[in-house]
């Protein structure tokens, strides 16, 4: 799907930039913050339409905590972001449907611009 294809190209220009979250600066913290959220949001779209066996953005997510290697503190921050954006979206949709299509081309949208801002942040 290409919305999915799209938060995938995210993903990649997030990790393109520095890879510690300790060498990040606060702006660029709280974009892998809102990124993060964002991820919540997709997976909680994709499970509604996929089934709740998908772990597609969940995976993503794990990948991204791995390779910004974030102490605890900003991990866990990451971490309650994307459970904030699941269980927000989760909460709005309760079956797949145009609305929720709407919703996941939205978030493509949004996890596309907070990327290129991750990644426009990382260059020298």
């Amino acid at each position: 799907m290409k919305i999915f294809a799209a938060v995938a190209v995210l993903l990649s220009l997030a990790a393109a930039a520095p890879g510690a979250a300790q060498a990040r600066d606060p702006a660029q913290r709280q974009v892998l913050v809102e990124l993060s959220r964002v991820i919540g949001e997709a997976h909680a779209l994709r499970q509604i339409c996929n089934g709740p066996d998908d772990q597609f953005w969940r995976s993503r997510m794990m990948s991204m905590l791995a390779t910004e290697d974030a102490d605890f503190a900003f991990a866990e921050r990451m971490r309650n972001a994307f459970n904030t954006g699941f269980a927000s979206r989760k909460a709005e949709h309760l079956s797949c449907n145009a609305s929720t299509r709407d919703a996941e081309a939205a978030v493509s949208a949004k996890g596309q611009d907070l990327s290129r801002r991750l990644a426009q942040a990382g260059r020298p």
